[in-house]
């Protein structure tokens, strides 16, 4: 069952997504792997707006794993949340992503969409992200770019989320991105 909740006629729905990556992709570094994405995303006809940070975080649930890197981006997009993730997770595969059977294992490139404004889905998609607001590597990225956004069923806004993280409390804004949106 689908249980929708808000409309989708939202003008300019704040649209949140996680980024996250452990593994080398193609020879790059953390940050041109992380500017690959944003250029691909635009291809997809999803303009990032906004990047956070590029945080680093031991990798969880197992820290013998290579540490993650991780950003959030606001993006805006014609798609609606199913086609979005959809193309989402066709951009991971892109990048070589193998989802298998074990969950929370390293990988090249993982994209979760967060929010997609007040749209709450329980389904076969979930909306907003079931566990975002519990992990430090996505709440305080999306802190740094959104810190008033109001989880739409929660009630409590990024920053609120961030001070009680209980996952991933050792992310840390490693490296600036600012520049990625100017190019």
């Amino acid at each position: 069952m689908t249980k929708t909740v808000a409309s989708f006629s939202e003008i300019t729905p704040a649209i949140y997504i996680a980024y996250g990556a452990n593994l080398p992709h193609d020879e790059l570094n953390p940050l041109q792997a992380l500017h690959r994405v944003v250029k691909r995303l635009c291809q997809y006809g999803i303009k990032v707006t906004q990047i956070s940070s590029l945080w680093r975080s031991q990798a969880w649930p197992n820290p013998e794993y290579p540490p993650y890197h991780n950003a959030v981006f606001a993006v805006s997009t014609t798609l609606k949340p199913q086609r979005l993730l959809i193309e989402l997770h066709a951009l991971e595969a892109e990048a070589g992503r193998v989802r298998g059977p074990q969950p929370n294992q390293p990988r090249v490139l993982d994209l979760d969409l967060i929010a997609y404004g007040d749209v709450v889905i329980d389904g076969d998609m979930i909306l907003p992200h079931p566990r975002a607001h519990e992990r430090g590597f996505v709440m305080g990225p999306l802190t740094e770019i959104a810190p008033d956004w109001v989880h739409p069923m929660l009630g409590l806004s990024a920053r609120d989320l961030y001070a009680r993280v209980t996952v991933g409390t050792d992310a840390y804004p490693a490296e600036d991105t600012s520049a990625l949106l100017s190019n």
